[in-house]
């Protein structure tokens, strides 16, 4: 899914933003990418959509050679990656509907395919009955459900999320990653860039940490972070 053999990007003046990564992330995996303001992590999440350009080493992504590709097949790439952002971006005079309708618009679906791929979206993050609101009629978690579906409802192989939980109190931060997890189970790679430790802490996965744009740790601690609960019929995070 992702491969990355001695990645440097230097930014004009000379800033060093990250520096000799290399790392494999595999299909189906779930990895939070940590580090202080500043770090690298950022722009770490950049590079796999193209939207920072390497200053050399070798980056694979979902199959494409990213040293190698050409601009004009940048939306190609980003066909099978889906971006979740801490501040939504969402369009306020358009319906959640329509929000999400969008990335299917741009790339020329159908239609009637819309309509499926729309509400099979809005199912998945459970706001199916909302789909002719606007962003402004919904609290700060729905608005980040939206934001999810509309990063998943061009069913991409990967999701790439920047502080999704930055911008909400913990309870909803949890709702908002076990929504996460429920993908991932469903086969979705996820890259999770975040500072939220208590998060980390509390869930058992595989952590990058980068610190002045070197990878310094790489810590997998796959042990059981979900648990299936009979009652809810739904995975909890433990």
């Amino acid at each position: 899914m992702i491969k990355m053999e001695n990645v440097e990007k230097v930014y004009t003046k000379g800033v060093r933003a990250l520096n000799n990564i290399s790392v494999t992330i595999e299909d189906g995996e779930f990895v939070y990418v940590v580090g202080a303001s500043g770090s690298g992590k950022t722009t770490f999440a950049k590079l796999l959509i193209r939207e920072e350009k390497m200053t050399r080493g070798k980056l694979e992504v979902c199959g494409y050679d990213l040293a190698k590709l050409k601009s004009r097949d940048i939306p190609k790439l980003r066909r099978e990656i889906g971006v979740v952002f801490q501040d939504y971006k969402l369009l306020n005079d358009r319906t959640v509907f329509e929000n999400i309708a969008y990335a299917l618009e741009v790339i020329g679906t159908k239609p009637e395919e819309i309509e499926l791929r729309v509400m099979e979206a809005l199912t998945q993050v459970e706001l199916e009955t909302k789909a002719d609101l606007k962003p402004t009629e919904l609290s700060g978690g729905e608005q980040q459900r939206v934001g999810i579906a509309r990063a998943i409802v061009n069913r991409p192989k990967m999701l790439i999320a920047d502080e999704p939980t930055g911008n909400l109190d913990p309870k909803t931060a949890l709702e908002i990653m076990r929504l996460f997890y429920r993908i991932n189970l469903q086969g979705t790679t996820i890259i999770m860039v975040t500072h939220n430790r208590s998060i980390v802490n509390k869930v058992h996965n595989r952590v990058l940490e980068i610190k002045n744009g070197q990878l310094v740790g790489d810590e997998s601690k796959n042990n059981g972070s979900l648990q299936y609960d009979y009652a809810s019929g739904d995975y909890l995070l433990i």
